[in-house]
């Protein structure tokens, strides 16, 4: 009989090997978006807006706001060293971040199980919410960690 893995056990045993797979991530680090923290389901980071993630009306363009939210679902679902991917977000603007402004994203687990984890994500610009994501992770069965079989 196949033991269950201790999800929690994995993320502090690989939390650093985890953290830096997240940090690597190519457009997170194109955009210059900074992991700063990783737990157990849950990930803040933050991004220096600059000029050119600016639309037309002079302020944050959307899919900035939404790349940051994201990453930072990413991070948070995958933080167990277990390989998930999103099905589905739903992103709610309710304010324009502001040009040279810091967005900050924090993404909390709301739940999971062994095939699907949901979040919910907060993204500040200079500490004024601008907007919410909700969003849906199918979680994979394979590991990207050692596992003991």
């Amino acid at each position: 009989m196949k033991s269950a893995v201790n999800e929690v056990e994995l993320h502090h045993q690989y939390k650093e090997d985890i953290l830096k797979i997240m940090e690597n991530e190519p457009y997170a680090q194109y955009l210059g978006i900074k992991l700063l923290e990783i737990g157990e389901g849950t990930a803040i980071a933050e991004l220096d807006v600059t000029d050119n993630m600016i639309n037309s009306h002079g302020t944050v363009h959307g899919a900035i706001t939404f790349a940051i939210a994201d990453y930072v679902f990413a991070a948070a679902c995958n933080s167990y060293g277990k390989t998930a991917v999103g099905l589905s977000t739903t992103v709610n603007f309710m304010a324009a971040g502001q040009k040279s402004s810091r967005l900050r994203a924090t993404a909390v687990e709301e739940k999971k199980n062994h095939k699907m984890g949901w979040y919910k994500i907060n993204i500040e610009s200079d500490g004024e919410l601008i907007a919410t994501m909700e969003a849906l992770a199918y979680r994979k069965s394979e590991y990207f960690v050692p596992i003991e079989k």
